[in-house]
């Protein structure tokens, strides 16, 4: 199952806004996206839906969490904020071949806003690459999470457990048909699972006996108190869609269609 054949690709977030209660913004790793999308978005979905962003390759790749207070300050203004209360984690991807550094990740750690009040701080910040109107106001300030995922098989090592416990940051679950480590262990007071493929990283789509087992993980952490998200990047063939769906069907999790 994936979006229905007739719908415009404008309309997707809208049609899935009110099957799932949260998707993932990717768009924001490639290039700072700017705060009318963000206000679209907000405006496209229920009340309690939430968007997870993704955080900027500039700062995880390029730079490498190396001088990133004014990319992080660039990343806050570029509408983020403009989310309010739909705002979930901020996810932070690492390169496969970023290494476990304890001195390079615990400052980063340090810098991240825990609030979105900090956000709005650091983003008035931001210098001349934000070439648009910045969005730097909120209406609230709310907790703010935040997520790492990493690739390298380094960061099995127990000290990057701790490191991530001691700074509240959640260390992603990734399901990646052994491309890169699994590791699940709880390291703040939520889960971040991402799926990238049940036997072919970001092609193949998730049997109901995987889903299923899937839904199993996710009533534990969700009954050890922990709130949990989970997404689905498997979707080089449109398996995330369908995926997705059948998952929140098994845990029931979902939203009336509009008219239903």
């Amino acid at each position: 199952m994936c979006y229905p054949k007739t719908l415009p690709r404008r309309r997707e977030l809208e049609y899935l806004s009110h099957r799932l209660n949260t998707v993932e913004i990717n768009g924001s790793f490639y290039s700072l996206q700017r705060p009318e999308r963000y206000l679209r978005w907000k405006n496209e979905t229920p009340d309690d839906f939430r968007f997870s962003v993704k955080g900027s390759r500039f700062i995880t790749h390029m730079k490498q969490l190396r001088d990133v207070e004014s990319a992080l300050a660039n990343f806050f203004a570029s509408g983020v904020l403009a989310l309010e209360h739909k705002l979930g984690p901020i996810l932070w991807q690492l390169p496969p071949r970023f290494v476990f550094d304890a001195e390079r990740l615990g400052p980063f750690f340090e810098l991240l806003p825990r609030s979105t009040g900090e956000a709005a701080a650091l983003a008035h910040r931001h210098d001349a690459k934000v070439t648009f109107q910045p969005h730097t106001d909120i209406e609230a300030d709310r907790p703010l999470r935040h997520a790492l995922e990493v690739r390298h098989p380094s960061f099995t090592d127990p000290h990057c457990s701790r490191l991530l416990r001691a700074h509240d940051v959640a260390l992603v679950v990734a399901d990646t048909a052994g491309a890169w480590p699994h590791v699940e262990e709880s390291t703040a007071d939520f889960v971040y699972a991402r799926l990238h493929g049940d036997t072919e990283i970001y092609t193949s789509g998730y049997t109901p006996t995987a889903l299923t087992g899937w839904a199993h993980k996710i009533a534990r952490w969700r009954d050890s108190g922990l709130d949990v998200y989970v997404y689905f990047d498997n979707d080089r063939n449109v398996k995330a869609p369908g995926d997705a769906m059948a998952l929140a069907a098994e845990l029931g999790v979902h939203h009336a269609p509009p008219g239903a």
